[in-house]
């Protein structure tokens, strides 16, 4: 029997061994692991070396060199073809060593990221579209010095209302973005570290004639206002805190939405009547006639008259306490400091 057949036998005392071997077998194993993966979700060599930018021949030669081992090792293989032009069959026995291979990769990569993240050579940030110019404010204090230092700064699109999830899950760093919490108060983020950028409210964009609704409305108001809302993120964490978890019976929803862009143009055609509610900020943008998609329409002001009063947090989060675990000079602690200092 094979080392490399050893190796790939998928139980504990071989995976402790995969993981102590070699640099050279070990970067082998694993490649024909990734290969397996793509093979299985492509269900072709030829489709999954496209997707690994690879040869075919080269995809086909480690499937066969896993179907011989296994078949050896287990009396079948991994991968079997079932004609030309038809998708392979994956065998029982892949079907295990897939379910290994993606736990095992899965847990290498974690371990990795975990590793160069305490030791500082990786740094992983997730930010919300809107919050992408302050962090490139920050990043222009500590950009020399991650670069001396080989310093990675890795950047990822984040959704308000997975901010929380990324970081407790330690998925990213730092999160720039907005999130509600109750006037005044900081309430659910004293889990976390907080640098607050400012605070706001939020507006309607409406194409509504003056008659029906003035420069200002309520809270209490939007129950009897047709209304462009999205389907989540921000403005429904509004809602559902205004209006509860239930808060679409409870309103008259014109039409649900997944981009502002969308909405905006939608109420511009005219295909809707009614009011999206925004961020006072992009309200303030859309007054000014800044916005092409929002040509036309009026912005009035929505009071917060409701309880709770809410409003948006605009700032920059972290796990509690973990700067504390690192060196003043840590990047975590550096890019803190960078983003203090533009926050004034």
């Amino acid at each position: 029997m094979s080392s490399s057949a050893q190796l790939l036998l998928p139980a504990g005392n071989q995976l402790s061994r995969l993981l102590h071997s070699p640099n050279a077998l070990l970067d082998t194993t694993l490649d024909q692991l990734r290969t397996l993966l793509a093979v299985h979700e492509t269900r072709s060599a030829l489709r999954a070396a496209r997707v690994l930018g690879r040869e075919q021949s080269s995809v086909q030669k480690q499937i066969d060199t896993l179907n011989r081992n296994f078949r050896s090792l287990c009396g079948e293989p991994l991968v079997v073809k079932q004609g030309r032009g038809k998708d392979v069959l994956i065998t029982q026995t892949g079907e295990a060593l897939v379910e290994l291979a993606r736990t095992t990769l899965g847990d290498w990569l974690d371990s990795i990221h975990e590793c160069r993240r305490k030791l500082g050579t990786t740094l992983t940030v997730g930010t919300t579209r809107f919050m992408l110019d302050s962090l490139a404010k920050a990043w222009h204090h500590v950009a020399d010095e991650f670069k001396e230092r080989d310093v990675e700064l890795k950047v990822v699109h984040i959704r308000t209302r997975d901010i929380w999830s990324k970081l407790e899950s330690k998925q990213v760093d730092v999160v720039c973005g907005s999130v509600v919490t109750h006037a005044g108060h900081t309430g659910h983020l004293d889990e976390f570290d907080v640098i607050e950028w400012r605070r706001g409210g939020l507006a309607l964009l409406t194409n509504l004639p003056e008659k029906r609704l003035g420069g200002s409305a309520g809270v209490g108001e939007l129950p009897r206002l047709p209304l462009v809302v999205p389907g989540d993120g921000l403005i429904a964490e509004f809602l559902r805190g205004w209006f509860g978890p239930d808060y679409r019976n409870e309103l008259d929803i014109a039409a649900e939405i997944d981009e502002i862009q969308y909405g905006m143009s939608l109420l511009r055609s005219g295909l809707v009547q009614g009011c999206m509610i925004v961020t006072s900020g992009l309200g303030v943008v859309a007054a000014n006639q800044e916005l092409r998609e929002g040509t036309g329409l009026r912005v009035v002001e929505l009071k917060n008259d409701r309880e709770p009063v809410l409003e948006r947090l605009v700032g920059v989060f972290a796990r509690r306490e973990e700067r504390a675990k690192f060196p003043e000079d840590h990047p975590l602690n550096l890019l803190w400091a960078a983003f203090q200092a533009e926050a004034g």
